[in-house]
């Protein structure tokens, strides 16, 4: 059963009244949102829930983390990573969602809507109706006001009777003083005085338990209890729950050193998860060194203000917010948000020179781990320096365009040129990927006007390398077009004459590859192998995957109609084991169709039938009917006239339904262990 819900960091401790009662409303309620202010622990309960209840949705829990986006610009496309759907359309995103998840039942969470609710009422309005079988989770500091919504407020953690808060606090003290003997008086009873200050805000407990690596529970206790009396003053009772959370990240915050406190500041830039390379590039400066970065974010994790997840540190919504307004108390706002964006304006660099070589698959991973940031980056560039947008987009929009993120290529890319229309490197470059976007999304006509525009500037700059990228665009356009003759003239001019090198840049090892797809396209069979074959071992010399993945494609494809479906079946195994490590959901899709038919021509109807099912999901997550270069259209339906012709149209059809049912994740996994 899918499931993308996140993993615990620390210890769930109670709340049992509340998930029985979301168990409950998830019955009988399609839109259940948990309302409550920050830190109350609205996320985690959401968890908690969605994986109990999980075994109630046939087609898995669908987990979406909204806090890292500022505005709703992002909305829909992070729902749409969330649920699977690596769209290869120009229909919108809201069109392809629904229709996605038409017959799809399911449980969606949607965290942290709060910044979003007119954007989330808006789509879920959509939703709801379109989709009957989906139910949403949405936490949130306020309802979304949306008819038939259950809006469930989670409150803080009790202080008597079980005592919860109680619980969590000893908990999270023992993680930073172990054997700590807070059941002992007088540690006791100051452990159910911070509780009782604290009013059971689970945040606020994390972040004082945390401080008990330096300083005693009596110490805390007084100097809270010395705080907020302060802040009562004359006002009957204690401050309401958002202003007591306040007052205690504000005290946990006079705790940090200077250097701490500046860190935490400056991290706030950061709208997704971070590593520690970013944070150093982004926030050393002045009294923080780089080396300083590295103590200090230890240093902020055993305070709770960081919480780690593998390599890489998140900084809850509330104390970003709280790190934010610091920054602008210091004056940097603007100068970090410089910083950032020039980060990872480098960082597309980097990413781009590695992308031919053994490195390629370690920056798919990076990108993707970067990609709230990368958006970040671009919005603020577009504002300030859309020539260096131009440029980010263009480093980052091949990696968009082969893992699902096309619509975001699109956008950004064409905004950019928008922006800023002066010719130059960029501005060439920017059309390329640009015009590779377009041609994935199946607007032909468009990346065939976008690599024409392309070739003219390259050449007007004298751009030996933007020409060869202006090349495999149109050439590949010429392929998918059904024009193998055009696609191979394209890819032998901008070449030049023998001998080649196909390594030489990643431009050209794309050119050759456009050759190699015409060769077969025109049946010139045996060249085509040769060609491959000389590719394939270059790309294992260098550790390359995404060039070598279309060559064993092609290897597939050439063995099969020379009559070889075995050695077929080999390399699209080969092919679909590399899509997989870079993400590359299209590709996947083509490779289950190739399998299949090599399947089939071995004589193996029932594997055909359902490898050839597990194909079909995959082509619904991307939007498109089956699709590819045109000679695969006889392939594909010579495949399914043996597979049925093998076992019957009766045992054919039930065995592809039920594989094109199954998740694709799951089917690829046992595809690739050699169990169609």
């Amino acid at each position: 059963m899918l499931s993308n819900i996140p993993e615990e960091p620390t210890s769930f401790i109670g709340r049992r009244t509340e998930l029985r009662r979301i168990d409950d409303e998830l019955t009988v309620h399609r839109l259940i949102t948990l309302t409550g202010p920050g830190g109350v622990g609205k996320t985690r309960i959401a968890m908690r829930a969605a994986r109990a209840a999980a075994e109630r949705f046939p087609d898995g829990v669908c987990w979406a983390d909204l806090w890292p986006l500022h505005g709703a610009g992002r909305l829909v496309a992070s729902v749409c990573d969330a649920v699977g759907l690596a769209d290869h359309t120009a229909r919108t995103p809201v069109a392809v969602l629904c229709e996605g998840l038409a017959g799809k039942r399911l449980l969606l969470v949607l965290d942290s809507c709060e910044h979003l609710v007119d954007a989330c009422r808006d789509l879920l309005g959509d939703l709801l109706t379109a989709a009957p079988g989906v139910t949403v989770l949405v936490t949130s500091r306020q309802p979304l006001g949306l008819v038939g919504e259950w809006t469930t407020e989670i409150g803080p953690l009790p202080c008597t009777g079980d005592n919860d808060a109680l619980a969590l606090f000893t908990a999270r003290a023992r993680a930073a003083a172990p054997g700590l003997p807070l059941t002992a008086a007088p540690h006791a009873a100051a452990a159910a005085a911070i509780c009782r200050r604290l009013e059971g805000i689970p945040l606020a407990l994390e972040l004082a338990g945390a401080q008990l690596a330096h300083t005693s529970v009596e110490r805390i206790a007084e100097r809270l209890s010395s705080r907020f009396d302060t802040l009562d003053g004359d006002g009957p009772g204690r401050p309401p729950r958002h202003r007591t959370l306040r007052c205690a990240i504000g005290w946990s915050h006079e705790l940090c050193t200077p250097l701490e406190r500046l860190l935490w500041a400056r991290l706030s830039v950061f709208r997704g998860t971070f590593d520690e390379e970013s944070a150093g590039a982004v926030c050393a400066g002045g009294p923080l060194t780089a080396q300083g970065v590295r103590r200090t974010l230890d240093a902020l994790a055993a305070k709770s203000v960081l919480t780690r997840e593998g390599p890489r540190y998140r900084m809850l919504d509330t104390l970003r917010e709280y790190g934010r307004m610091w920054l602008a108390e210091l004056d940097e706002t603007r100068a970090l948000a410089d910083r950032h964006a020039a980060h990872f304006a480098s960082f597309g660099r980097r990413a781009e020179r590695g992308w031919l070589g053994p490195e390629q698959v370690g920056w798919y991973g990076r990108v993707a781990e970067a990609h709230v940031d990368l958006c970040t980056a671009l919005d603020h560039l577009l504002a300030t320096d859309p020539e260096r947008a131009q440029e980010l987009g263009a480093a980052v929009g091949f990696f968009w365009s082969c893992c699902g993120h096309l619509h975001e290529a699109r956008e950004y890319l064409a905004r950019a040129l928008a922006a800023h229309q002066a010719p130059g490197p960029a501005r060439t470059r920017a059309l390329w990927a640009l015009g590779v976007a377009v041609l994935l999304q199946g607007d032909l006509a468009l990346a065939d006007a976008l690599g024409v525009e392309c070739a003219h500037a390259a050449r007007a700059l004298d751009d030996a390398e933007a020409v060869l990228q202006a090349g495999y665009l149109i050439g590949l356009t010429h392929l998918m077009a059904g024009r193998p003759l055009s696609a191979h003239t394209v890819a032998e001019e901008v070449l030049g004459p023998p001998p080649p090198a196909p390594f030489g840049s990643p431009a050209r090892l794309r050119c050759h590859l456009v050759q190699l797809f015409a060769l077969t396209g025109l049946g010139r069979l045996a060249e085509a192998r040769a060609e491959a074959s000389a590719l394939r071992r270059g790309c294992v010399q260098r550790g390359e995957h995404w060039a070598r993945s279309y060559v064993d494609y092609q290897l597939s494809l050439i063995s099969l109609l020379q009559g070889r479906p075995e050695e077929s079946a080999g390399h699209a195994r080969a092919m679909l084991a590399a899509k997989q490590g870079i993400g590359d959901k299209f590709g996947i899709a083509l490779g289950l169709d190739l399998l299949a038919a090599a399947v089939a021509a071995q004589g193996h109807g029932a594997a055909a039938a359902r490898v050839y099912g597990s194909g079909q999901a995959l082509w619904r997550t991307v939007g498109h009917p089956q699709r590819g270069t045109p000679e695969l259209r006889a392939v594909r339906e010579e495949c399914e006239r043996r597979a049925r012709a093998a076992i019957g149209d009766e045992a054919y059809a039930d065995l592809f339904r039920r594989a094109s049912e199954e998740r694709p994740g799951t089917s690829l996994a046992r595809i690739l262990a050699g169990d169609p």
